[in-house]
């Protein structure tokens, strides 16, 4: 199975500037910030970075830390905007801020993807601050977003407003993602294409576990039963987790066998400003038609 790279090029409000040594360069609109990044273990092509702010990682290792700021940095967050979509960049607790930048080569390949149908559905899996959603929904496509965090799902009902979308057809869901797509296949429900963007662990609104590598399979086999002949496509990220690409792709050309149409594996990537390296960031497969 051939791997294929999605390159995130640089726009007017997001870039990498520059990375190495372990840490990443980023401009978020006016604001700069330096984040670890294990990935970047080539040098800087500048050792003089300036940025308002730098997060410092916690022991753990799932993204603990704290932030320290050289300049005021609005806590509440700035907006910023891809192509038609609005939204809220902010310091999370998390090392990030607010979405995920490398996953913009996947919003325009979706777009791409159910362009022509009419009326087109489809649902975001983990859909965490919405940027993704509201990326179909501007182009007419109907949406169900799903995520387990309400303060989540708030915040992509807040970024469907600062783009202009508050009306769209949007399903916004508080719910365990895997209960969701059960409910919908007993339900009978089809759709058009499907983005999942699991985490490698995660809790539901009632306390429900989610564990990739155990609970990953059978949300796959469940959203097949919401594709058919005629769907267009689903996406599956996955990030931090010692997991090959070629693994997950081996996961959905098992249960998408029975379905016209191709499997295709690689590697999510961000275009660097400095030098046009790419810095990896996730793997991920696909079915498509």
């Amino acid at each position: 199975m051939k791997l294929h790279t999605l390159i995130g090029e640089p726009w007017a409000d997001y870039g990498l500037i520059d990375s190495g040594h372990g840490k990443k360069l980023e401009r978020y609109g006016r604001f700069r910030f330096i984040r670890p990044e294990p990935q970047a273990m080539w040098a800087p092509a500048s050792t003089d970075w300036q940025a308002q702010g730098v997060f410092v990682p916690g022991s753990d290792e799932d993204g603990g830390g704290r932030w320290e700021f050289s300049e005021p940095v609005p806590r509440e967050g700035w907006t910023l905007k891809w192509n038609e979509v609005s939204y809220t960049a902010q310091t999370t607790p998390f090392r990030h801020l607010g979405f995920f930048p490398d996953m913009a080569p996947v919003w325009s390949w979706m777009r791409e993807r159910v362009a022509g149908l009419d009326s087109p559905e489809c649902m975001n899996l983990f859909g965490y601050t919405g940027v993704g959603t509201l990326a179909m929904a501007t182009k007419g496509v109907r949406m169900v977003h799903v995520d387990a965090s309400k303060k989540s799902v708030e915040a992509a009902k807040a970024n469907a407003k600062l783009s202009g979308m508050a009306d769209a057809p949007i399903r916004w869901m508080t719910d365990d993602a895997a209960k969701f797509v059960a409910r919908e296949v007993r339900r009978g429900r089809r759709y058009d294409g499907i983005l999942l963007d699991p985490p490698k662990y995660g809790r539901g609104p009632e306390g429900e576990v989610w564990r990739l590598e155990e609970d990953l399979p059978k949300l796959i086999a469940d959203c097949r039963k919401l594709l058919d002949e005629n769907s267009r496509f689903l996406f599956l990220t996955v990030y931090a987790v010692r997991m090959s690409a070629l693994a997950i792709g081996g996961l959905l050309n098992q249960v998408f066998a029975d379905l016209p149409g191709k499997i295709e594996v690689g590697e999510l990537g961000v275009r660097e400003e400095a030098r046009g390296l790419v810095l990896p960031t996730a793997i991920w497969a696909r079915w498509s038609r």
